[in-house]
């Protein structure tokens, strides 16, 4: 699927339509301080099994998240665009 590398887009900074720069957003190392993450820790220790059903059905190709970069303030944001690609091309107009 092909993406404009910059799109004219709502910045909730400048609270007005900018232009802005689209990357893909990475995901980041979850944090083993997180509630969920300690009590997922807790569990797994000792003799048991995994805690939670496994995923059977899962869809191949995970749904993309762009990160916008605004070109007037520098700030950026993250839109789920709700569409499933397995390879994004960014492409300059």
């Amino acid at each position: 699927m092909k993406i404009p590398r910059e799109r004219r887009t709502y910045c909730p900074t400048c609270k007005t339509h900018t232009v802005h720069e689209i990357q893909r957003a990475k995901k980041r190392k979850a944090s083993e301080l997180k509630w969920g993450q300690r009590q997922f820790r807790r569990v797994m220790a000792g003799y048991r099994g995994y805690p939670r059903p496994l995923p059977s059905g899962a869809k191949p190709i995970k749904k993309l998240d762009l990160r916008y970069k605004c070109k007037e303030c520098g700030k950026s944001h993250i839109k789920n665009t709700g569409l499933r690609a397995g390879k994004v091309e960014f492409v300059s107009q």
